[in-house]
C-alpha cells in the first residue's frame, strides 16, 4: 500500500515536470517574488531617506534665535530701528518712601505724550537685574535680560561714582553688539520723557550717522563745541557708526575717573568725526531739552531730560513737576481762547535737582 502512494506521487511530479505551462507559471511566481521583495526593501530606503532629509530640513529651519535677537526683532519697527533704555532695580522698584519708580514715570510720559503711545511697540527695556526684568515684565512690556558677569548693578549708582561709570561702561558694550546685528537705535535714557514723538524732529536721512542731544545748544547743530548728553541720542547701523562705538568703548580703561560721554566727547574734539567721515547733527535743546537748559517752548519741546541732576530720588522729584506742568499745557492748549497763554508757560523750576548738588558738595567736604 505504501509502495503504491509512494508511486503515485512520482508519476505526478514527473507529469507536473514534463507540462511546460506548469512549469513556465512556477518560474513567474518565482520571478514575481523576487521583484516584489526588491521593491519593498527600495521603497522602504527611499522613505528612510526621504524621512531623514525631511527632518534635517525641518531642524534648520526651526533653530532658535538667541533672546537678544527675539528681543530686537520684536520691538523694531519696518526699518529695524528700536527705541531702547536700560533700567535696573533702582530705576524700576519702589523705595519705601517713594510713591513712584523713575520707570513708571517714563512710562507715564508715553501715555500723556502726543503721538507717543504707539512707540511702546518700539521700545526695548534692558535689565540689568533680575528685579528689573521681572518689573518689566510683569508691565507686558518687551524685556531684555543683560548679563552683567557677576558684576551687581542693582542699586542706585550715585553720579560718577566707580560703580556708575562700570555701568555705563557696559551701557556702551551693549549698544556696539546691537549695531552689530544690523538695527538702528534711539537710545534713551529711563530720566527721559517722551512729551512728543521725537521721530518728527529728527532727521530720516539716511547719510544722517548720528544725531545727538546736548546739554546746551550752541544754535549750529554741526558744531563740534557743543557738550554732547549721551542720554539720548538716534544712531544708524554702519560700518562708521561701529567703529565709532568701538573706538569709545576701547578708551575705557584709558579714562579712569571719566565717563563715557567725556570720553566720547574728547573723541569728537580729537577729530573722530572727520577721521570716520561721520555725517553727525547736535540736537537743539528747543526740542531735545534737560534740566541743564530748557525748552524755551512747551508747544515745540519734545523730551525733556533730568540731566544735570545728582540723584534718582532728585530726579524723580522734579520730573513729577513736569509731567504736571505739561498736563497743565494740555489742558490750556485744548481751549481756544487760551491759546496766547501756552505761549507763555514755563517750567517748574528743578528744585531737587539744585539741592542735590549742594548735599554732594556738603557729603565731599
Amino acid at each position: 500500500m505504501v509502495q503504491k502512494h509512494q508511486n503515485t506521487r512520482m508519476d505526478f511530479v514527473k507529469h507536473s515536470i514534463g507540462n511546460p505551462a506548469l512549469l513556465l507559471f512556477f518560474l513567474f511566481g518565482f520571478f514575481y517574488l523576487c521583484i516584489w521583495s526588491s521593491s519593498i526593501t527600495n521603497s522602504f530606503s527611499v522613505f528612510q531617506k526621504e524621512s531623514l532629509a525631511a527632518l534635517s530640513n525641518t531642524s534648520n529651519i526651526h533653530v532658535p534665535q538667541d533672546d537678544l535677537e527675539e528681543a530686537l526683532s520684536k520691538a523694531s519697527m519696518a526699518d529695524k530701528t528700536v527705541i531702547i533704555t536700560i533700567i535696573n532695580q533702582a530705576y524700576a522698584d519702589q523705595d519705601i518712601k517713594a510713591d513712584t519708580t523713575m520707570l513708571d514715570l517714563f512710562l507715564e510720559s508715553f501715555w500723556l505724550g502726543e503721538n507717543t503711545r504707539p512707540l511702546l511697540d518700539n521700545l526695548l527695556i534692558v535689565a540689568m537685574d533680575q528685579t528689573a526684568y521681572d518689573r518689566c515684565l510683569f508691565r507686558r512690556l518687551n524685556c531684555y535680560m543683560l548679563k552683567t558677569d557677576g558684576l551687581d548693578f542693582g542699586g542706585e549708582k550715585v553720579y560718577m561714582s566707580e560703580d556708575f561709570i562700570k555701568m555705563m561702561w557696559r551701557r556702551t558694550q551693549f549698544l556696539i553688539e546691537v549695531l552689530k546685528r544690523g538695527y538702528n537705535f534711539i537710545f534713551t535714557d529711563t530720566d527721559v520723557m517722551w512729551l512728543r514723538n521725537p521721530l518728527v524732529r529728527l532727521s530720516t536721512n539716511e547719510t544722517k550717522d548720528l544725531q545727538i542731544s546736548t546739554d546746551k545748544f550752541l544754535g549750529d547743530s554741526q558744531s563740534e563745541k557743543h557738550l554732547i548728553n549721551t542720554g539720548f541720542y538716534y544712531i544708524r547701523s554702519n560700518n562708521k557708526t561701529i567703529k565709532l562705538l568701538e573706538k569709545w568703548y576701547a578708551m575705557k580703561d584709558n579714562s579712569t575717573g571719566q565717563k563715557e560721554q567725556d570720553v566720547l566727547l574728547n573723541l569728537i574734539g580729537g577729530g573722530i568725526i572727520r577721521e570716520l567721515n561721520l555725517s553727525v547733527s547736535f540736537l537743539d535743546t528747543l526740542y531735545f531739552s534737560g534740566f541743564c537748559q530748557d525748552s524755551g517752548d512747551l508747544r515745540a519741546v519734545a523730551t525733556v531730560h533730568a540731566n544735570c541732576c545728582r540723584s534718582i530720588s532728585a530726579k524723580v522729584n522734579d520730573l513729577k513737576a513736569v509731567l504736571r506742568d505739561w498736563k497743565r499745557f494740555k489742558k490750556y492748549a485744548s481751549y481756544k481762547r487760551l491759546a496766547n497763554v501756552t505761549a507763555n508757560l514755563r517750567w517748574s523750576f528743578h528744585w531737587g535737582c539744585y539741592k542735590s548738588w549742594k548735599v554732594a558738595n556738603t557729603n565731599m567736604g
